[in-house]
């Protein structure tokens, strides 16, 4: 059965304090960071190449509805839709007519 034992913890600290010691590097000195910063740093706008919205102009109505009666009507539109080659995915299925249920008789009141 093992226990918590806290001085194990704190046998292990010392020694986690000298490996981070170790780790670190000489500071680097304020002018080499200052040139390195400014070597590396560039600007560069969001809104550089930004293209304003322009409203266009809407078709007129009877121009837009004559161009839909060229082109099929709104069945053309409808195969565009649907994709060549696919079956119907509703072919095989098939719902019987529903059955009537007859209206409930209201109880007769006694004379």
């Amino acid at each position: 059965m093992s226990t918590f034992l806290p001085t194990r913890w704190l046998a292990a600290l010392p020694a986690l304090a000298a490996l981070a010691a170790g780790a670190q590097t000489e500071p680097a000195s304020p002018d080499r960071v200052a040139a390195e910063a400014a070597a590396s740093l560039s600007f560069r706008s969001a809104m550089e190449g930004y293209k304003p919205f322009v409203d266009e102009k809407p078709v007129p109505w009877r121009e837009a509805n004559e161009t839909v009666r060229q082109r099929g009507g709104w069945r053309a539109y409808a195969k565009e839709g649907a994709k060549e080659g696919e079956a119907d995915p509703h072919a095989g299925h098939s719902m019987p007519a529903p059955t009537p249920t007859p209206m409930p008789t209201p109880p007769k009141d006694k004379p």
